[in-house]
């Protein structure tokens, strides 16, 4: 079966609070690229919400969301990390953290009320953020000399790749972004020009 080659992510910072019973839910939620991004998100939050309870959380990262994580940060086993990475799969979202950090309140909520609250939490965060589609793109690397130069950016302007970068000298080089989808029908075409060569640099970012 043929992976899609767009995915749906998030564009900025947003968080939100709500109330169940006297416990206090705080969520966030972030685009990331990298379990790095990741740490430095929950490392400030930790930082910041000192006092809480718990920070319990859920990400996916990859165009496809093949790498992902939820944690219960002391709650019961499955009643947050994985409710809350339930929102993330349910909405199609990827390259996203989400944190729900809980003020417990005194009042037990049990396991079905702590499921219902973390994904009301998760759902709430993920209500107020714009989800935007990116594609899945393939960069390819062409040289060739100047006197080709026109056949080129003929190609170039038909298929409408992103022009990365370019550099025109005696060997001119271009690098290119073009979704994963239409990459085959771009290089049989840069294939055809007499003395270009052509390198494909990276797949799937």
């Amino acid at each position: 079966m043929e992976l899609k080659d767009s995915y749906l992510t998030i564009t900025e910072k947003r968080e939100c609070a709500m109330r169940e019973r006297s416990s206090k839910f705080l969520s966030f939620a972030y685009p990331v690229t990298s379990e790095e991004q990741i740490r430095e998100h929950l490392e400030v939050l930790h930082k910041q919400y000192y006092d809480a309870t718990h920070h319990c959380y859920a990400w996916r990262l990859g165009p496809h969301g093949e790498t992902f994580r939820a944690n219960d940060d002391g709650e019961p086993s499955g009643t947050a990390g994985k409710p809350i990475l339930g929102q993330l799969l349910s909405h199609e979202i990827t390259d996203c953290l989400i944190v729900v950090v809980r003020y417990f309140g005194g009042t037990k909520l049990g396991v079905s009320g702590l499921i219902q609250a973390y994904k009301e939490a998760a759902a709430d965060v993920l209500s107020e953020c714009e989800i935007i589609e990116k594609t899945v793109d393939t960069i390819i690397r062409v040289d060739f000399s100047y006197i080709v130069m026109n056949d080129i950016m003929r190609i170039v302007k038909d298929d409408s790749p992103r022009i990365i970068e370019q550099t025109f000298d005696n060997l001119c080089s271009m690098t290119l972004a073009i979704r994963r989808s239409k990459a085959d029908m771009l290089l049989g075409k840069l294939d055809k020009v007499s003395g270009a060569t052509i390198e494909i640099i990276a797949e799937n970012v």
